[in-house]
């Protein structure tokens, strides 16, 4: 058995790996680079027009900005470090600038707020943009964890890694619990376990199972014991949805984070918001008004003055010290006391590292969609715990690497190794809501040993009567050949989108574009590569042969397999893209996130690729296999006038 500082020492050698990799691949993006290379790379927009310009309700001076026409693939989204700049030519460094963090992206349009409480003149001469900024305060933090995990000695700690590493066996409580009346028997089975656990709890959720669901309900048992608990996530959507699950089962949630990561729906349980709810903020917004008052009378006074105006002007700045610390205080008094009353702390895995919680411990800490999450970042929150009780799946998507080198082992997270170690402490939710069984099938057998049942209310999950629900096209010998882009090697096939488009609109054609209900059916397009998503964006936007398509609107989405993760369509059509004569399918061996794009669809599945290019990978010889059996090969030839 491997020694358990080494093989943390490891883990942290991995991440100051990725940390190398990740930050050597923005400077080449960026540095000594041109404002139309860096727009190019995806890392800077510009020029941008101001459009709105707003405060928020704790004084966060937020902007909206757009570009003419919305970039086909840049790396803006919720959460990202950025710099507002303006310079007077498109080559010149920046003159100026200002930072800030990107609350949304949509299109061509970016929502950002700035560390600032006013906006400084040159936003408005023109020649502004938006550079993406490398931030590595996650890396330190993360660092920081891994150091203080490995050094752990004799404490609650040091005896959860044992466990968790498998050094050490978890121990469970015999005793009575009670079970939820809407769950049913392998939910309950794992509401049971983390009710006896006292170490470690594991609840394995497949696909369409109801993991979220089982979590909420065991949060809410928790919160009937415990005082407190912590819950967390790997990333803010994540957490924002807990959160808004939470509140519908009326908990008091208390959400950590930067506001500008933070979805709007949720905003009312941020500290910010609660401050501004609480009893003493008007005495606390009083004092400062009143501090800012004093510095105002204070700088009246001028350089050439006399004793007694020196003496005047000591008196204000002193009764403005006096002020700013009785507001500093009383927002000290308001945050420990909206702390301390809340049942339940949310945040992100590095979001547990806020100084808000500096010193505090919790009875039982959540990790949702653990499975996702980097092991330092996860060590984070555990570092908190009493009890830790993991959810997730670590048959779907692991966690996004840079270096090819450290996710040898990066990708091999705490979840997988807590479920490979210690089996007993794991509960499997076997029962799926969302997909048809035989959209099921195939990643029952390939990924779950089959313990997965279809509920009975996937029985009426078609688009109509005698509407198959699983469908593989097989493009082999049509001459539908895939081209690799020079600059950014990402691979598309301009053939096989087309016909994915054309299978799309001919069903659509064929069973109508609404169910029963009147109510669009909501369609995914899946493909594991970004250029042949951005081909099938193109496509349906720019030419009028798909205009029947760009009317779905909203009810389409276009994305790659990660834009997909956590999600469900009524109908989704992959693109396996990968179509040559050597057989290599490159991306499409992470098998594991073929298994969540397999998995996303409820009432119909089509897969369009290349058997003789994927027919050479195990995986994919099986799932061919499959859909024989199931009578759902076809070939193209059939769909081709």
């Amino acid at each position: 058995m491997t020694n358990i500082a080494e093989e943390l020492l490891y883990t942290t050698k991995l991440l100051r790996m990725e940390w190398g990799e990740d930050l050597a691949q923005f400077r080449s993006l960026t540095f000594r680079k041109s404002i139309k290379d860096k727009v190019q790379a995806g890392v800077c927009w510009y020029p941008v027009q101001l459009n709105k310009i707003k405060w928020t309700f704790s004084d966060q001076l937020v902007i909206e900005v757009s570009v003419k026409e919305a970039l086909s693939n840049h790396g803006f989204h919720s959460g990202k470090s950025i710099s507002l700049f303006s310079n007077a030519e498109e080559n010149d460094i920046q003159t100026t600038f200002l930072n800030g963090v990107v609350n949304n992206v949509k299109g061509n349009v970016m929502t950002l707020s700035l560390n600032t409480e006013r906006l400084p003149d040159w936003v408005g001469e023109g020649g502004i943009g938006v550079n993406l900024m490398f931030d590595d305060t996650t890396y330190k933090v993360m660092t920081s964890a891994m150091e203080s995990v490995t050094a752990s000695e004799n404490n609650r700690l040091a005896h959860l890694k044992e466990v968790i590493l498998g050094h050490k066996k978890p121990y469970f409580l015999a005793r009575e619990t009670g079970s939820a009346g809407l769950l049913n028997a392998g939910q309950n089975k794992a509401l049971e376990l983390i009710e006896q656990a006292k170490d470690l709890a594991i609840v394995h959720g497949p696909p369409g199972t109801g993991k979220t669901t089982t979590l909420i309900q065991a949060i809410v048992s928790a919160t009937q014991i415990y005082d407190q608990v912590l819950v967390c996530a790997p990333s803010n959507a994540a957490v924002d949805l807990l959160v808004e699950r939470m509140g519908d089962e009326n908990l008091e949630v208390l959400r950590i984070g930067h506001p500008a990561r933070i979805d709007d729906k949720i905003i009312q349980r941020t500290l910010d918001a609660k401050i501004l709810a609480h009893p003493s903020y008007k005495a606390y917004k009083k004092l400062r008004k009143e501090a800012e008052e004093y510095r105002r009378k204070a700088n009246k006074f001028k350089r050439n003055f006399g004793h007694a105006e020196r003496e005047k002007r000591k008196m204000h700045y002193n009764e403005a010290g006096k002020c700013q610390a009785e507001a500093r205080q009383l927002y000290d008094y308001m945050t420990h006391s909206i702390l301390d009353s809340c049942q339940v702390i949310a945040c992100t895995l590095v979001g547990a590292a806020s100084n808000l919680l500096k010193g505090k411990t919790f009875q039982v800490v959540f990790l949702d969609e653990a499975a996702q999450g980097l092991e330092p970042a996860t060590w984070i929150p555990i570092m908190k715990a009493q009890k830790v009780v993991f959810a997730g799946d670590h048959c779907q998507l692991p966690p996004t690497i840079k270096s090819r080198e450290a996710a040898k082992g990066l990708q091999n997270t705490l979840f997988e190794k807590a479920i490979t170690n210690q089996p007993e402490a794991a509960q499997i939710l076997s029962v799926q809501y969302r997909m048809a069984e035989a959209i099921m099938g195939f990643s029952n057998i390939a990924f779950y040993n089959n313990k997965l049942i279809a509920a009975a209310n996937t029985q009426k999950h078609y688009l109509a009567e005698g509407e198959a629900t699983l469908a593989f096209i097989d493009t082999a010998g049509s001459g539908f050949l895939e081209f690799k882009d020079r600059e950014t090697l990402s691979i598309s096939n301009k053939e096989e989108a087309f016909m994915l488009l054309t299978l799309l609109k001919d069903l659509l054609k064929r069973i109508g574009k609404n169910n029963s209900e009147n109510q669009a059916w909501q369609v995914g397009l899946i493909a594991p590569y970004s250029a042949q998503v951005r081909l099938l964006k193109e496509m349906v936007a720019m030419d009028s042969e798909w205009i029947f398509l760009k009317q779905l609107d909203q009810n389409l989405t276009i994305s790659t397999v990660d834009g997909f993760q956590g999600q469900e369509r009524d109908i989704i059509l992959i693109s396996l893209t990968r179509s040559n004569e050597q057989g290599e399918i490159g991306f499409l061996a992470d098998t594991r996130r073929m298994n969540v794009a397999l998995t996303r669809a409820k009432r119909k599945l089509i897969v369009l690729g290349d058997s003789a290019t994927i027919g050479n990978n195990g995986f994919y010889q099986s799932f061919l296999d499959f859909v024989h059996a199931k009578g759902a090969y076809h070939s193209v030839y059939e769909f081709m006038e």
